[in-house]
């Protein structure tokens, strides 16, 4: 700026040496005015909403710095028209006062927007801070916390004959080693996830009687892209725990999870004899869990509806994805 103003002014003066102290002069003021309000009138009393004193105090260094600045120049240039200030007091506001209010004024704009900047920088890291520290505290309600290497003995008590049992406890390790090694990023390839849940439905199936029907169907073009872990699994495990006991009529789960026009359609019926969504609303820990995560990782981009009526309880989930 130093050089701008020397540059467009400098054949005003009688000499160089005039237009380079003048120019020096100027931009020193300007530089003092701007530096006192940024760093102190702004942070002591604009920001604690102190208006009144601001306006005051700036409008009272403005002048001041005018009227000393009129004398310094006064008597460099030796020019006593500048040392006199009743003589043309409006030109001398015109071409002083009113040309450092605006520039002083500019310069608080930059500060208020470099600190808004900032401000919001460190909001959105705040917020970025507590969802992954949510995030993390309703992942460890959904992991166990049990030993995983005492089922490798248990695996091997199970007699060699039993191969139901021992296909029941592999699916079972592998299920606690998804979760305990696997659940650990931000991501994970839709495969596995899909895996996880057709373990947990096999296993639950082997405790329901005949009279239950349990249907797991997944397209072939679910693959190739990457959801939250443990997302889907919650839905799962409430149709296990509040389908109905019918004796004289088929108990019934269907899973339906196909890909469509970039989202993932996830949907979940079960059978039920009471008002299921009532219990969810007071004790469903996982959908409690899920609806929160789904509203910290993908705000904007799902659509969750949960119904109920005629005997069915039914979830549908619709997820956009990226590849």
């Amino acid at each position: 700026m130093f050089l701008l103003w020397f540059y467009l002014r400098y054949q005003d003066y009688s000499t160089i040496e005039r237009a380079l102290t003048i120019t020096l002069i100027k931009i020193i003021d300007l530089a003092l005015l701007i530096y006192i309000c940024n760093y102190l009138l702004v942070p002591q009393l604009l920001y604690k909403k102190k208006y009144g004193w601001f306006i005051l105090l700036f409008i009272i260094m403005i002048a001041a710095s005018t009227l000393i600045k009129m004398q310094l120049t006064g008597r460099i240039l030796n020019n006593p028209a500048l040392l006199n200030l009743s003589d043309n007091w409006k030109g001398r506001i015109y071409d002083n006062f009113i040309p450092h209010f605006f520039l002083v004024t500019a310069g608080v704009a930059f500060k208020l927007l470099f600190d808004y900047t900032r401000l919001q920088k460190r909001l959105a890291e705040v917020a970025k801070e507590k969802a992954e520290a949510e995030l993390s505290f309703l992942k460890s309600q959904i992991n166990p916390h049990f030993l995983f290497n005492s089922l490798n003995s248990v695996y091997f008590l199970i007699d060699k004959q039993n191969e139901e049992a021992r296909d029941a406890l592999h699916k079972f390790s592998d299920m606690l080693r998804y979760q305990l090694y696997e659940c650990n990023g931000n991501k994970i390839p839709v495969e596995k996830e899909i895996r996880y849940l057709k373990d947990y439905v096999e296993l639950q199936a082997l405790r329901m009687n005949e009279n239950t029907a349990v249907q797991f169907n997944c397209a072939p073009d679910v693959k190739d892209f990457s959801i939250e872990p443990l997302l889907l699994i919650p839905f799962v495990e409430n149709s296990f725990k509040h389908i109905s006991h019918y004796a004289a009529k088929q108990n019934s789960i269907k899973i339906n999870v196909e890909r469509q026009n970039g989202t993932l359609e996830f949907s979940i019926y079960n059978t039920t004899e009471g008002k299921q969504v009532t219990d969810i609303q007071q004790g469903g820990i996982g959908l409690n869990n899920v609806k929160k995560r789904l509203e910290l990782l993908y705000p904007g981009k799902y659509k969750l509806k949960v119904e109920e009526s005629k005997g069915w309880f039914g979830v549908e989930l619709s997820l956009s994805i990226n590849n």
